[in-house]
């Protein structure tokens, strides 16, 4: 795997983790940082898809802009959609005051990017750990 394919996984790896410690934690949870979190696992699979095929990305948040870069390659991905838009309103919504996750949000920010999760390494044949 190309190095840069790599850290692209390695970070969305790391926010994936973030999202799951915040959605369980007994004591303190942030449900904020897990939808944020999740949205940024997300991106930077789909960041790591597009590097491994060559295919430039600019600096972008919005992960149906990300789609469609990939839908090409992978047109059934359009059923994520729905979840994509979702899910990127998580990059900024919920950092600044004003609004605020809570659990049952937070859980479905996990949830879909479980799945998409698992998606994008079969994609990139990446066996689960």
């Amino acid at each position: 795997m190309n190095p840069l394919v790599a850290e692209w996984i390695e970070k969305a790896e790391g926010d994936f983790a973030t999202a799951l410690r915040e959605i369980r934690a007994r004591k303190n949870p942030n449900y904020d940082a897990a939808c944020f979190h999740s949205q940024q696992c997300v991106e930077k699979y789909f960041k790591g898809i597009l590097q491994s095929a060559t295919i430039p990305f600019g600096k972008t948040h919005d992960l149906c802009v990300l789609l469609d870069a990939c839908i090409q390659m992978y047109p059934l991905w359009e059923a994520f959609r729905l979840d994509l838009e979702a899910l990127t309103e998580y990059a900024v919504a919920f950092r600044y005051p004003g609004l605020s996750a809570d659990r049952d949000k937070a859980k479905m920010a996990v949830v879909m990017a479980k799945r998409l999760r698992k998606t994008f390494r079969l994609a990139l044949n990446i066996e689960e750990p």
